[in-house]
């Protein structure tokens, strides 16, 4: 019986190393494999999340920019054409006289 619970203690240790050592190898593996993805993607130059996203909001930043801008030139050639057009009927009266 003694004989029976050494080889029990035995073969507990034993799945217990393969088991850590399974373990082991699959850190390994993963590790190696996320450094092979990270230096192909480093290869094919692709734009990280954060960078694509900070300059996501460059470009919308830049577009509210751009509307306001045209917006201020819409209500200052708006302007323009009104004084023109009071320029113009002053230089009618101006003539005619």
């Amino acid at each position: 019986m003694s004989d029976r619970k050494g080889l029990m203690d035995d073969l507990t240790g034993l799945a217990g190393g393969a088991m850590s050592l399974v373990s082991g190898i699959r850190d390994e593996v993963e590790s190696l494999v996320k450094s092979r993805i990270e230096d192909t993607l480093r290869r094919l130059d692709l734009a990280r999340r954060d960078e694509l996203d900070a300059v996501r909001e460059l470009a919308a930043n830049a577009r509210i920019g751009q509307e306001d801008a045209e917006t201020r030139l819409a209500v200052l050639e708006s302007r323009l054409a009104a004084l023109e057009s009071r320029l113009g009927d002053g230089d009618a009266n101006v003539r005619g006289s």
